[in-house]
């Protein structure tokens, strides 16, 4: 008889966005007739860009044709995209990465979920609170996070809070952990750190031996000068941190599923046997063993996106995205409550009216408004009483949606 990992046996029976999706859909089903906004899950709903389709066709060509047909891919990413990452995302900025020290994957969830594979189960692992599921769900998969408790934390889970309280940012641990994930422009709460913040991270990354998994799958959002792209804008990030990036949001790739990790070689860890090692050649030993790559016809889209013509194209759509952030956080304060984030990321992190629960929110706006959002108690205690709003609708939704809930009656 085959035995179960009994870690799995402790998360919730559903993840966070699966069961708004239950809920959604089961109201959906009593009132067929409902017009529902959806504002929840960060999905996106403008089309993919004309380079990128341009792109796609001629890919799909080339694999018609047995003179430039491609089967197996390597791994890590082709290279011409591996390069143009390098080139466009990096280089550009002033910041020294190798083409080997980056790694195409199918997506940044992924990454940031399948990244604990090569971490030993006794790390002791610490978020910021609310924070995306996926860090707390993949280490309590792993058996990192211990079991859950009664006030919806898990026992061995370092929590860094983040609330109206402290302006969102995170205080450095008062206990050592060895392993830090950090996401900014941050999901769910839709706030940043500034280049003097971050700093204060790497630099107790360094100070204390903690490796930072650093999530900037929303940098493309950013608008103001003194928020940094990458971590590595930060002096000393290359031995401690590796950061996670995302085509999804940025590009519409949801659908598609391209994103990339870097892990610098310079990044080591400690092993009871080996003493330290490069994380740089574990990952890739992992992706090799468990991963064949992306499609090819999804890496030559990717590496459109950097084209003159892609990226014309891409900042158009972001645009968008920001713009319905903005009307939705005018929207949302002209009903009184407290809003933040909609400036360098697409989500609206609002707190409820006083006595109201983050789920009970939700209940109310999906059954009195039939508009779609998420729980903050979906990203973590401390997302109690907070609620979350996406910027992805079409502006047209955007507007209705605000229009809905400047006449509802709270």
């Amino acid at each position: 008889m085959a035995f179960v990992n009994d870690n799995f046996l402790n998360i919730p029976e559903t993840y966070l966005f699966s069961e708004i999706a239950r809920k959604v859909n089961t109201y959906k089903e009593e009132n067929p007739s409902a017009n529902i906004i959806r504002l929840g899950i960060g999905d996106v709903t403008r089309p993919l860009a004309p380079a990128v389709i341009k792109a796609l066709h001629a890919a799909v060509d080339e694999m018609g044709d047995a003179n430039t047909f491609r089967g197996y891919g390597p791994e890590q990413g082709y290279a011409f995209l591996r390069e143009t990452i390098v080139a466009k995302d990096y280089t550009a900025r002033g910041i020294d990465i190798a083409p080997d020290e980056v790694f195409v994957s199918d997506g940044a969830k992924s990454d940031t979920g399948n990244f604990g594979d090569i971490l030993g189960p006794n790390n002791v692992i610490a978020v910021t609170d609310p924070v995306y599921p996926v860090y707390v769900d993949t280490n309590a998969m792993a058996g990192r996070a211990g079991k859950p408790t009664a006030d919806g934390k898990w026992e061995k889970i370092v929590y860094l809070p983040c609330t109206k309280e402290n302006n969102f940012i995170p205080e450095l641990p008062e206990t050592r952990p060895d392993v830090i994930y950090l996401c900014y422009p941050n999901n769910p709460t839709g706030t940043t750190l500034k280049k003097n913040e971050l700093k204060q991270w790497v630099d107790y990354a360094r100070a204390n031996d903690v490796l930072i998994l650093f999530d900037a799958a929303y940098e493309a959002f950013i608008s103001e000068p003194d928020v940094p792209h990458s971590i590595y804008e930060i002096e000393g990030a290359r031995e401690v941190a590796v950061e996670f990036r995302s085509f999804s949001k940025t590009a519409g790739f949801t659908g598609l599923r391209c994103g990339y990790t870097v892990v610098p070689k310079t990044v080591l860890v400690n092993s009871a046997e080996h003493g330290r090692v490069p994380l740089n050649r574990l990952w890739n030993r992992r992706q090799t063993t468990k991963f064949n790559g992306t499609a090819y016809i999804v890496q030559r889209a990717a590496e459109a996106i950097y084209s003159a013509e892609g990226q014309q194209q891409i900042k158009e759509t972001i645009a968008t995205y920001m713009n319905n952030a903005g009307i939705i956080r005018k929207g949302v304060e002209a009903k009184g409550l407290s809003a933040f984030g909609g400036v360098n990321a697409p989500y609206i992190w609002l707190k409820t009216p006083d006595g109201i629960s983050s789920w009970q929110f939700f209940d109310r706006l999906l059954n009195e408004m039939n508009v779609v959002g998420t729980p903050g108690v979906g990203f973590g205690p401390h997302g109690e009483g907070y609620f979350r709003l996406t910027a992805f609708g079409s502006p047209a939704q955007t507007e209705e949606a605000m229009q809905r809930i400047a006449n509802w009656k709270l």
